[in-house]
């Protein structure tokens, strides 16, 4: 698999302070975390909770929440879910929400993590961008084409996932693993042909970076997004009700979103510097679509098919069975990781 650097000229585009308010704190940006952005509650108990620019941080205080705490959340901002994991396996976080794909990254080298709550939501908003200008029109035309990505993250198994279908491997390509900031940049200036992302950077480039989609992850990945948390905070007694209470109040604001789309829509493009078009794009496609289900063994069959997809190409040291990093004590009543994604219609 050929890698081709970016030149750094790309990074100085007027789009480069947007860029950073959705990439992750200014504190985090550079190697991927850990900044810390305030604390909420009351109480002798801490949670360390991991987060992304945008992310559950603003959700939960948006959907009221973080009122009542009867513990203390520290927040640590990061710019996506692979560095946020190293935080938990480090201890330095007791737990943080990421896509399907960091975890498998996160133990197959042997991290300390346990996958203990899950979403599915939509997979529009995973998409492969090209320009509207392109002559790419399916993705077996992107043999021999440069494509960024960001390394271990959703878009990777996507991306992966998508070329396969193709009847392509990542041989066939050159892989930019970039962080998503880095690779809007990147697609701007026409430094790649191709760009396998999530949202909101999907609603964003359509909007603003004379994108189009080339292919989405609707029926190609799973939609899968999870908590995962720190074994010693879930063998710790008041740790593990704290994660409990957390996991409850994250499931509440999820269904507050998709009933209030307009009003968080505002409140996120406020957090991130998103435009308010963009930001109701992004949670009418995705992120308003999730509902909370079981880390079922459905779900863990899902991601075993992630880590032999990346254990067969060697993007991962080992391949391991994901069984082995799940805790379903939370899973209670919730609906089953087969659970259809919410849709707004035809407004979606």
């Amino acid at each position: 698999m050929r890698a081709r650097p970016i030149a750094p000229a790309a990074l100085l585009l007027p789009l480069t302070l947007l860029l950073a308010a959705c990439g992750g704190s200014s504190g985090a940006a550079g190697a991927g975390g850990g900044a810390g952005s305030g604390t909420d509650g009351k109480g002798s108990l801490t949670l360390n909770v991991g987060d992304q620019k945008g992310g559950y941080e603003a959700l939960l205080r948006a959907a009221g929440e973080l009122d009542d705490l009867p513990y203390k959340i520290k927040w640590s901002t990061f710019t996506s879910g692979p560095p946020l994991l190293e935080a938990v396996n480090a201890g330095a976080v007791d737990v943080g929400g990421v896509g399907n794909t960091p975890p498998v990254f996160a133990a197959a080298a042997k991290s300390k993590i346990k996958v203990i709550a899950g979403t599915h939501s939509s997979s529009a908003g995973e998409t492969v961008l090209v320009k509207k200008g392109s002559p790419l029109k399916r993705p077996a035309q992107l043999k021999g084409k440069s494509i960024a990505v960001a390394q271990g993250s959703s878009a990777h198994y996507q991306l992966i996932a998508t070329l396969k279908k193709a009847g392509l491997t990542p041989k066939d390509v050159t892989l930019n693993y970039l962080q998503p900031a880095d690779a809007l940049a990147a697609f701007t200036r026409g430094k790649v042909d191709a760009w396998a992302v999530w949202d909101p950077y999907t609603s964003q480039a359509l909007d603003q970076a004379d994108a189009r989609v080339l292919t989405t992850g609707q029926g190609v990945v799973n939609g899968l997004g999870f908590q995962v948390a720190a074994p010693a905070a879930l063998d710790d007694k008041k740790k593990s009700a704290a994660l409990k209470d957390y996991t409850d109040r994250v499931r509440r604001a999820q269904n507050w979103v998709f009933k209030h789309p307009d009003v968080w829509s505002k409140a996120w493009a406020k957090e991130t510097g998103l435009p308010d078009e963009v930001a109701l794009d992004a949670v009418k496609r995705t992120r308003g679509t999730a509902v909370a289900v079981a880390v079922d063994k459905g779900a863990i069959a899902s991601e075993q098919q992630i880590v032999d997809s990346f254990a067969a190409l060697k993007l991962i040291p080992r391949s391991f069975d994901f069984g082995e990093f799940v805790d379903p004590r939370f899973n209670g009543d919730l609906p089953p990781s087969s659970t259809a994604p919410r849709t707004y219609g035809k407004a979606q």
